[in-house]
This record gives structure tokens, sequence and C-alpha cells, in this order.
């Protein structure tokens, strides 16, 4: 490809107050339509703004995270326009002096190393929500004036895999932080993307698309590759690309115009004049960033010096807040040797479980020293890695202990060589066709009549003393 993809991302995040930006009106989500207003974020004559602290904090908070320098000195701006979601008919946002700019987040893509550069992080107010229905439009001004804050990249991601890594660390990272929840169902979290395309031996930027309506990280990836192809597709039949703004559509899978890109001077942004500027101070920044928890990098590094574990088990099991923690108390008190065994399950049948029921680990009724009991259960011989699984079933829809299930259906290991004798001895009877395969030297008909001895015992049977004694039988 003689082309190379240019991507910025705008990030739009609610945060996690009680209160909104300016006014007193309650944040919570899923209240009915207008309930939750005021004159202040109504925009009613002679209303005044008060910024909510804990949103401002917030945004320090985050910007810190994300390596910026914060502001000393900041202020709000209006963002003027008209659409029927805005109260006001302006938006208080922040301009040319945002509460951070200039950071970073370091990600890894196809297993490089990318440092993704970040132009701003800026705290402003949402708009409010349209209801299309088939003979009118509403609007529900309920999420009018809830603190928003916007993460804005620099034009350096060059792929829809980089553009999804970034966003996965991101969320990850902001939930860490614990400002806000992140979901993107309720829009808590939501992003725009810049994309162009250049030749690979140019360096200036070609014309923009702006994409909007993606609701998923998946979504963004797909829209993204969907552009870049639709991009290199005019440029190289000749055609011209215009700037705009275009919306994707999860259904055709596919791009379409909305409008002709704004530009900074189509907002007439003036200093907002009921908004005091705000001075930052040294000793109260410093506070703050004392108060970051490990971010999901330092732990996954953490996790693999500590633990021993993989690059990949240490990001699966960093990913999610609530799941490091969950993880790191069954590292910790797991007293095998190789930790490979615990964290086996962890990413496979227990994650498994939780992502079938949207849920964090921890939702699963399962305790970590229960989860342990399981997995020595197992290396100990005493229960069949098959059997296991059927016992985490039971432990996650009753939250039983392992041994209690165990017993009640009867699930311990059969290791004793008398026992498994009649077992073998009707597999070897029943497929004389693989004992001969199996002594004309073919190793695939020994497996398989280890598994239709297993059959016969229910899963019971312990494989490696059956392979022993059918190599011994025949």
């Amino acid at each position: 490809m003689n082309y190379q993809p240019v991507i910025g991302l705008e990030v739009h995040l609610h945060l996690k107050t009680k209160s909104k930006a300016f006014c007193g009106c309650s944040t919570e989500f899923g209240k009915e339509p207008n309930s939750q207003v005021c004159p202040v974020c109504l925009g009613f004559p002679g209303s005044l703004p008060v910024l909510n602290q804990t949103a401002f904090f917030y945004a320090v908070k985050t910007g810190l995270a994300l390596n910026c320098s914060i502001a000393e000195f900041t202020k709000f701006d209006r963002k003027n326009y008209y659409y029927p979601d805005l109260p006001k008919n302006y938006q208080i946002s922040q301009y040319d002096m945002p509460i951070a700019s200039e950071g970073f987040l370091d990600i890894e893509s196809e297993g490089k190393p990318k440092r993704v550069g970040i132009i701003r992080v800026h705290l402003e107010e949402d708009a409010g929500k349209l209801i299309h229905r088939d003979d009118s439009s509403c609007v529900d001004f309920n999420r009018a004036g809830i603190p928003l804050l916007e993460i804005v990249t620099k034009p350096e991601i060059n792929s829809p895999l980089e553009a999804y890594e970034y966003l996965t660390l991101l969320k990850s990272t902001l939930e860490y932080l614990d400002v806000s929840d992140c979901d993107m169902e309720k829009g808590s979290l939501r992003c725009d993307a810049n994309v162009s395309v250049r030749k690979k031996s140019e360096t200036t930027l070609g014309t923009k698309t702006e994409l909007k309506n993606m609701n998923s990280f998946k979504g963004v990836r797909d829209a993204l590759a969907y552009e870049i192809d639709r991009q290199i597709e005019v440029l190289g039949s000749g055609g011209k690309l215009i700037q705009e703004t275009r919306l994707w559509d999860p259904q055709k899978l596919k791009t379409h115009p909305m409008r002709s890109k704004e530009e900074a001077m189509d907002y007439r942004y003036f200093p907002e004049p009921d908004l005091p500027p705000f001075v930052i101070a040294k000793d109260k920044c410093a506070q703050i960033k004392r108060e970051i928890p490990e971010l999901p990098r330092q732990k996954v590094l953490r996790f693999m010096k500590e633990y021993n574990l993989s690059a990949y088990d240490a990001r699966v099991l960093a990913s999610s807040k609530s799941n490091a923690l969950y993880a790191e108390e069954c590292l910790v008190n797991y007293s095998g040797k190789d930790k490979k065994q615990i964290v086996n399950w962890l990413t496979g049948a227990l994650l498994s479980q939780a992502r079938s029921r949207n849920c964090p680990l921890s939702g699963l009724k399962v305790t970590p020293s229960d989860l342990i009991k399981l997995v020595g259960f197992v290396e100990k011989q005493q229960v069949s890695a098959l059997s296991a699984k059927t016992v985490l079933a039971q432990m996650i829809s009753t939250g039983r202990a392992p041994e209690e299930i165990i017993k009640e259906k009867n699930l311990s290991q059969i290791c004793d060589e008398s026992s498994l004798e009649a077992f073998i001895e009707e597999a070897i009877k029943e497929n004389p066709k693989s004992v001969k395969d199996y002594q004309q030297g073919k190793q695939n008909a020994l497996m398989f009549l280890v598994g239709q001895t297993m059959k016969k015992s229910k899963g019971k049977a312990n494989p490696k003393v059956v392979q022993e004694l059918l190599k011994r039988r025949i």
C-alpha cells in the first residue's frame, strides 16, 4: 500500500460526579426525561454557573495519569453553536487554555511499543440528547451540563489496530483512576476519530474526515478500516477528498456524509464571562498526583516481574482494575510452585464465564480461596480437569465450596488400577482396529483408546494412569 493512514482520536468522558459541572442537578442515569434540570443547565436568564470542584480535580488527576503538563492558570470559554439539544445555544468548554496538555500514553500493538501523544485534556459540559421517533423528535435535557472530559490525541496513530489498542488502554487507565464508569452503552464514553491518508513519501497531512456514531471500540476499528479504504480508492481514481463529518452505519458497515467539518472559527469562541479564571496550586497538584493508583501498564510490568507471568497473561489480568485485584489475591495465596496453573484458570475458564455474564471475576460467586482449592484438587489429581470445569460451573451457580460439589456429584478422579481395569477392557474389546493400529506404531490410536476409556468412566478416570495401563495391556 503506497498510502499511510494518519489518525487522531477524541474521547469524550462523563466524569463520575454526583452533580453536574456547573449546577447541583443530579447526574444519575436513566431517570424520567427532563426531570434533572434547573435554570442553570437550561440557560435561563439571570442564572449563573458554579464550577464542580470534584470534576475539576478529576480532570487534573486524568491529565497527570496521562503524563500531561498541568496548567497553572486555566479558564473556560463559550463555544457558540445552535442545535436543539443545546439549551443555552452555547457550550461552556475550554479553548486556548486547557487544564492539561502535551501528554502521552504508551501502548503496544502487534508486539511493538508505540507512544501516542496527547495534545490536550479539557473540561466542558455535555449537551442534551435527541430522541428520534417516526413522526417527531424529542429532547431530553437530563444529560445537559454533565461534566465531560475531552482527551485529544496527536495525529500519530497509523492503523485501526493501533487506535483500538490505544482506546482499550485508555479506558482501562480511566477505570483505574475511578473518574468515570466508562460505560459506552450509557454514553459515558464516546469517541470521534479524525482520519486522513497520505503517500508514504509525504510529510504533510491529507484531507481529514471526522467519524462519528461509533458505539464500541470494535466499531471504531471497523469504521476506520472502511474509511481508510474509501479515501485511498477516491485518491487512486484521481478524485478529490473534502473535509467533512461522516457517520458510521454499523448495519451496512460503511460511512456516509453528515455535514461539512467545522473549524474553530465557526464556533466564535470567547472567554466565559460568568466564570473566573482558575489557578491550580502546585501543592494541590502534588497531592492529586499522590492519589493516583498503580496504573494498568505499571501493574502489567509488576505482574511479570513478581509472579513470572507472560506479557500476554499479565495484560489480560491487569486490563480491568476489579479483575486485577481478584487475580492478585489468587496469585499471592496460591502455594503452587508454578503460578501458570492458577493463571490458566483465571484467564481461561473463569474469565470466559465472567465475559458470558458481562461481569467481573469477583461477580461469579467464586472466592479466590475456593478457586485455589479447585486448582489444588486438579494438581493433586483428585479431580480431572474436565470434571473441574463442571465443578466450577456449579460453584458459580450456587456459591458452594468445590469439595462439597465434588463429594455430592461423586466426581473424584479414579486413579486405582483395579478400578480402571473394567473400563480399559471394554475400550479394548470395542475398538480392535485402534488396538491393531497402535501395535503397528500409530500413536494417535492410543490417545483414541484413552478417550474411549475416559468416556466410559464419565470423565473420572485419571488419563495418565489410563495411558500407562493401556500401554502395558496392548
